[in-house]
């Protein structure tokens, strides 16, 4: 239901992008939530406007407090400095799309959008289901 409104979204705003790519959990943090809930909305975001979902491109390497406990957009920057790295280069050249459940300062998808691109990815954009104020 959610990835469907966000599917909404898109098609009234549509994006020329080749991938989705869900903004991954620390594997600790995985782990011990069973589930990442950006990856269940790009899989199901996927099926709904036929572009591909790319799970395991993108890698958060350091285990980073949740940016909801940080207290100032400068922290949360500081936070996820690092925090992503890209496996293989496929993405070379792509046009991709970001998917994250919430986005608190934008932090996090700057983090993940400044290492595609230093790999090659043609566009970043970023899409949430929440923006929190």
């Amino acid at each position: 239901m959610l990835a469907q409104l966000i599917a909404d979204y898109w098609l009234l705003n549509p994006l020329p992008v080749d991938v989705l790519i869900p903004v991954p959990l620390h594997a600790r943090r995985l782990r011990e939530r069973g589930y990442n809930q950006s990856s269940l909305l790009a899989r199901h975001l996927s099926q709904i406007i036929d572009v591909p979902e790319v799970e395991e491109m993108l890698v958060r390497r350091k285990d980073t407090p949740p940016q909801a406990r940080t207290s100032s957009a400068e922290q949360r920057h500081l936070n996820v400095t690092g925090a992503f790295t890209v496996h293989g280069r496929a993405i070379k050249g792509k046009r991709v799309m970001l998917i994250d459940d919430v986005c608190t300062s934008g932090a996090t998808l700057d983090a993940c959008a400044a290492v595609l691109k230093r790999v090659g990815a043609a566009s970043v954009w970023g899409l949430t289901l929440a923006k929190e104020t």
